[in-house]
């Protein structure tokens, strides 16, 4: 279910490269997230920063910046993909 806030979410997507502007954010969104909170890094951009990786902008990767607990990748990832990273999160 979609929730309209940070504090009553269970599982944070992140599915897009984090640049320095963004990192201040994503911090700050994860540290007003109740504990547990599950971290899925989405997509090519989401577990590398893909294309954008290299770009002055790139702040890291998302498991740089905070803790993931699963890596769903592909550009756009298959669904199978999608299915796997499910998978691993529910065996958390």
């Amino acid at each position: 279910m979609l929730v309209g806030t940070i504090r009553h979410a269970d599982v944070l997507l992140v599915s897009g490269s984090i640049n320095k502007k963004d990192k201040e954010r994503l911090l700050e969104l994860y540290n007003q997230a109740p504990k547990p909170l599950l971290v899925v890094a989405f997509g090519a951009c989401g577990c590398t920063g893909g294309i954008f990786a290299d770009g002055i902008p790139f702040a890291g990767p998302v498991d740089k910046i905070i803790p993931v607990d699963a890596y769903i990748p592909g550009c756009p990832p298959k669904p199978e993909a999608i299915l796997a990273g499910i998978v691993k999160l529910t065996n958390k």
